[in-house]
C-alpha cells in the first residue's frame, strides 16, 4: 500500500470519527457541561497514553527544541479546537456552530499557500468550493441567525477554525519528529490544562447527578472521538498535502447529520443526500486530481 494510500484511509477514517463526533456530543452535553466534558475527556486520555507508552517502551522525553513547537501545536490543536468550539455553543445552534467550524478547509488552503507553498490549481479551488458548498447546502434553510447577540459565538468558533487551520499546516511544515503517542500524550496534557482551570470559573458540575448510560458514552467520546480521530488525522496529515486532507474532514459535518438523523431522530432528506454527493465530489477533487502544471 502506497503512503498516499494510506492517508486516505486515515483521512476518511477521521472524518467519520468526527462525524459522530457532533451527536455524542449532543447525548453527552444533555449531563455533562462543555468545558468540563473536554477537560477530563484530554487530561484523562493524556494519562491513558502516557501509561500505554510507558507499558510499550515508547519514550515521553521531548528534546528541548521541540519543547515550543509542542505547546504551540497543543494550544493550536487541542485547546483552541475543543475549548473555543465547545464554548461557541453557549451562542450559537449546533447547525451553526458546524457550519462555522468547518470553513477550517478555507483557511487551511489560504494557510497552505504562504507557509507550505502548496498554490491552489483549479482543481483544488474547485474542490474547496465544491465541498464548502456543499456543507452550506446541507444546513440551508435551518434558520441560521448570525446576529448581534451571537457575536460571542461566532467570534469563539471561527476563531476554532482559523487556529486548528494553522495548527494543521505549521504541523506540516515543522512537524514533531516524536513517537506519534508521545505526540498526542502531550498535546493532549498540555492541551487540556487552560481549560481545566476556566471549566471551574464559568460552569457547575455534579459527577453525582451523570448517568451512567451517560459514562459510558464518555467513555466511548473520549477513547475512540478524541484518541483514535487524532492519531489518523495527524497520519493522514503526515501523507497528504495539508490543504488536500484538511478539505477531506468536511466529509464530516455531512455523516454528523446522517447519524444525528439515524440515531437522534433529526431531519434526513435529500438536501442530506446532496450535500453528501457533493461532498464525496470535493474530496475526489482534492485527493483524487491532479493539478495540470502551467
Amino acid at each position: 500500500m502506497t503512503q498516499r494510500n494510506l492517508g486516505l484511509i486515515l483521512l476518511m477514517a477521521t472524518a467519520v470519527n468526527w462525524g459522530a463526533t457532533w451527536p455524542i456530543l449532543k447525548i453527552l452535553l444533555v449531563e455533562l457541561p462543555p468545558l468540563t466534558l473536554r477537560a477530563i475527556g484530554s487530561g484523562t486520555l493524556a494519562v491513558a497514553l502516557a501509561l500505554g507508552a510507558l507499558a510499550f517502551g515508547v519514550r515521553l522525553s521531548v528534546p528541548a527544541e521541540q519543547r515550543g513547537r509542542l505547546v504551540l501545536y497543543a494550544l493550536l490543536n487541542v485547546t483552541a479546537w475543543m475549548a473555543f468550539g465547545t464554548l461557541s455553543l453557549r451562542w450559537l445552534t449546533a447547525s451553526e456552530a458546524a457550519i462555522l467550524a468547518y470553513t477550517m478547509p478555507v483557511w487551511a488552503a489560504l494557510f497552505a499557500w504562504p507557509i507550505l507553498g502548496e498554490k491552489p490549481g483549479p482543481t483544488r479551488i474547485a474542490g474547496l468550493a465544491l465541498g464548502f458548498g456543499s456543507v452550506l447546502i446541507l444546513f440551508a434553510g435551518r434558520g441560521v441567525e448570525l446576529g448581534m447577540e451571537k457575536l460571542p459565538g461566532l467570534l469563539f468558533i471561527l476563531a476554532s477554525a482559523l487556529l486548528f487551520a494553522l495548527g494543521a499546516v505549521l504541523s506540516k511544515r515543522r512537524p514533531l519528529m516524536l513517537h506519534p503517542i508521545t505526540a498526542l500524550a502531550w498535546q493532549m496534557a498540555i492541551g487540556c490544562l487552560p481549560m481545566a482551570i476556566l471549566a471551574p470559573l464559568i460552569e457547575p458540575f455534579e459527577p453525582a447527578l451523570v448517568s451512567t448510560t451517560v459514562w459510558l458514552w464518555f467513555g466511548w467520546f473520549m477513547i475512540v472521538s478524541m484518541g483514535v480521530s487524532y492519531l489518523t488525522w495527524f497520519g493522514a496529515l503526515a501523507r497528504l498535502p495539508a490543504s488536500a486532507a484538511a478539505i477531506g474532514t468536511l466529509l464530516a459535518p455531512v455523516l454528523s447529520v446522517l447519524g444525528a438523523g439515524i440515531f437522534l431522530g433529526e431531519p434526513l432528506g435529500w438536501r442530506e443526500a446532496l450535500a453528501l454527493v457533493g461532498t464525496l465530489g470535493a474530496v475526489a477533487l482534492a485527493v483524487g486530481l491532479r493539478d495540470k502544471p502551467r
